[in-house]
């Protein structure tokens, strides 16, 4: 029996709302909301996440095509009990302070005083040669919308998230996976920018790696006890 769509869109509806709630990304929405305009931050944070959610889905669902199915939910059911154990050992080392938040917020602070020092060092009259020399996707995109993708895609690229989101599409079902990935980044993206430092600082990093911890153990008994069809 194929993979239900159901299956795979609540296990990734779960799973990135707990992978992305607390993670670099969400605090790096959150920060640079608070310094340009919220609409052009959503708009950059959530094409890189769509865009990597498919990518990741994509390569999942490629995975049996390239090996057995059985060996793919063999290394999935791994996956999952890897990041279990991951996420409750960073859990429980937690101190309860918000380090990643602070870290963000450091790297986001050298950046942006970086960038308007250079920008106070050029005068008005090299305005149009900046306009000609800007890079081609910043002649049709605002840079703003660019900083927001750039920092956002490669803050998950190799993160615990897409490599999960990778396993979960080789032993689901990659739509149900790419829908409930899309909407859960969605509903986190959207907390985080309308939210900002305000919300980012009320969330226990702590609770969230223990919980997302407790989740993919969960989901590593529940592969063990199915079979490669997804059939309990």
């Amino acid at each position: 029996m194929a993979p239900s769509l159901l299956g795979g869109f609540t296990k990734s509806l779960a799973m990135t709302v707990l992978s992305e709630i607390g993670d670099k990304t969400f605090f790096a929405a959150a920060i640079l909301a608070m310094r340009h305009p919220r609409k052009l931050v959503l708009a950059g944070c959530l094409t890189a996440l769509i865009v990597m959610t498919a990518l990741s889905a994509c390569l999942g669902w490629s995975a049996p095509n390239l090996i057995s199915r059985k060996w793919t939910h063999h290394v999935t059911t791994l996956l999952f009990f890897g990041f279990g154990i991951w996420s409750l050992w960073e859990g429980f080392k937690e101190d309860g302070d918000s380090e990643e938040l602070a870290e963000v917020e450091a790297e986001l602070d050298a950046a942006f005083k970086s960038n308007k020092g250079e920008s106070k060092n050029k005068s008005e009259a090299n305005d149009d040669m900046k306009k000609q020399q800007r890079p081609f996707l910043m002649q049709f995109f605002s840079p703003i919308f660019i900083k927001a993708f750039s920092i956002t895609f490669f803050g998950e690229w190799g993160d615990k998230s897409q490599i999960a989101t990778i396993g979960l599409a080789a032993d689901e079902n990659p739509f149900g996976v790419v829908i409930g990935g899309i909407i859960a980044q969605a509903l986190c993206t959207t907390a985080a920018v309308l939210g900002g430092k305000s919300l980012a600082t009320q969330i226990s990093e702590k609770m969230v790696e223990l919980s997302s911890g407790v989740l993919f153990l969960l989901f590593g008994i529940m592969s063990l006890l199915s079979g490669p069809e997804g059939e309990l």
